[in-house]
């Protein structure tokens, strides 16, 4: 792929593309009327306009439009864990809605005050301090005020490409040039190092990156933070758990807050609670949402520590919907509904399972250079040549395409990388069905 237009296909796929005009060409006149009526009343923007379909409903893991056709959603923006409309989580948000739908600031509630208590429950001790935000971004954003409030510094070091939200302060960390440009100078000022991608470069630099972070901080004494995906969602790009103890011991020298962003992979996906369990290291702030809400209400959150609980004088969020009665039930019903229904359990037994079907794959079709994943969260990377590693982006959107049109929905990542990222409560027989329509697609397109 051309590096200058690279930056087009690192989010997601492309609405402009010649594969996506073939996908339009097949829709119906009602569901191209309504695709007419988004485009003329939003604001276009990269990634969603135009949209790729009309969705009326949506139930466990399908999406369905308009005109009845269901899609498996194995994309579901990383909100449906515990998979759409799920009556346990519906039934408390109906219940409190008759209560309490909303709590205006200077007050708090029971609801909230239980959820935040239920989180602490679920870390480690030295994380008890919590703060709620409507999304993820935003939880970002006060995790960054207030590393920069603990340490006085204003630098932040943060990692090639990574996705972090899309307001000023967080495409400021984070390296997506669909969210960066045309925006100028962004604060705080960030130094990025790259990203550990043990695939293209290798498990042997993964620690030199890590180093590559010592090296950054010493010659940087005024960055205060560092912030990571612990594993990066887009392209699921797993590191090592030497790598992070590395890290984790960088930030301890120089007296860095090591910040890491679990918002669309935290609560099962990895087959733990939260991803950090696996590498043995604790954060100083833990930003959580998407999969938080349960897919039916926004809500974020933040957690630090004790001693940094020191910004009383400033307001870190304040927002409208801070403390919200519908998003704490929401994510009480779903960190329940994962813990009374074992889905940590059958997420790792999945995790085998597929992890055992793509291998054979991978076997069987040339094209796929890597998979990786862990519990529900996969990458198939397609290339064009195994020894190159030449990313086979018209191969992969003529996957999607072919998936789409036989009821699976996806992401590709970087233009070459199938992200599969299915609800926790799915089947072993959806899950199978699943890899057969991929399995159909890869043969179309390798034919």
């Amino acid at each position: 792929m051309d590096e200058s237009i690279r930056h087009l296909y690192q989010e997601g796929d492309v609405n402009f593309s010649e594969g996506r005009g073939e996908w339009y060409s097949q829709l119906n006149p009602q569901t191209l009327e309504w695709l007419s009526r988004d485009a003329a009343v939003f604001l276009h923007q990269s990634l969603s306009t135009p949209c790729l379909n009309v969705i009326e409903s949506c139930e466990g893991i399908y999406l369905t439009d308009i005109n009845g056709k269901r899609y498996m959603d194995f994309h579901g923006n990383s909100v449906h864990q515990v998979g759409y409309r799920n009556s346990y989580v519906t039934d408390r948000l109906k219940a409190q809605l008759d209560i309490l739908p909303f709590s205006p600031r200077r007050y708090t509630n029971k609801v909230a005050i239980e959820l935040a208590e239920k989180l602490v429950s679920l870390l480690p001790a030295s994380l008890n301090r919590v703060l709620f935000a409507p999304g993820g971004t935003s939880a970002v954003g006060m995790a960054l005020k207030l590393a920069r409030r603990i340490t006085g510094k204003q630098k932040v070091v943060s990692v090639q490409g990574s996705f972090h939200g899309a307001s000023l302060d967080a495409i400021a960390v984070g390296g997506e040039e669909q969210f960066r440009k045309y925006m100028g100078q962004l604060y705080p000022e960030t130094i990025f190092i790259p990203q550990a991608d043990r695939y293209r470069n290798g498990p042997d630099q993964e620690l030199q990156f890590a180093e590559l972070l010592d090296e950054v901080l010493t010659r940087n004494e005024d960055a205060g933070a560092f912030i990571a995906e612990t594993i990066r969602n887009t392209d699921v790009q797993i590191p090592s758990k030497p790598y992070w103890e590395k890290i984790r011991e960088v930030c301890d020298r120089h007296q860095v807050l090591l910040i890491l962003d679990e918002i669309p992979i935290a609560f099962g996906r990895m087959g733990t609670l939260f991803a950090f369990e696996q590498y043995g290291i604790v954060p100083d702030i833990l930003c959580l949402g998407k999969g938080l809400g349960a897919g039916a209400f926004p809500i974020a959150a933040i957690i630090t520590k004790e001693e940094y609980n020191i910004a009383g004088d400033i307001s870190l969020g304040h927002y409208t919907h801070e403390k919200s009665p519908m998003g704490a039930a929401a994510a009480l019903a779903m960190i329940d509904y994962t813990i009374d229904q074992h889905l940590i359990e059958k997420v790792q037994a999945d995790e085998s399972f597929i992890r055992k079907e793509l291998t054979i794959f991978k076997d069987e079709f040339p094209m796929i250079g890597d998979i990786r994943g862990k519990g529900l969260l996969w990458a198939v990377e397609l290339v064009k040549d195994p020894l190159t590693k030449e990313r086979a982006v018209e191969e992969a959107e003529a996957v999607l395409y072919y998936c789409l049109k036989h009821g699976l929905s996806f992401k590709v990542s970087q233009g070459n990388v199938l992200q599969l990222c299915p609800p926790l409560i799915i089947t072993r027989e959806q899950i199978t069905d699943a890899l057969l329509i991929i399995r159909g697609a890869l043969q179309s397109v390798q034919s």
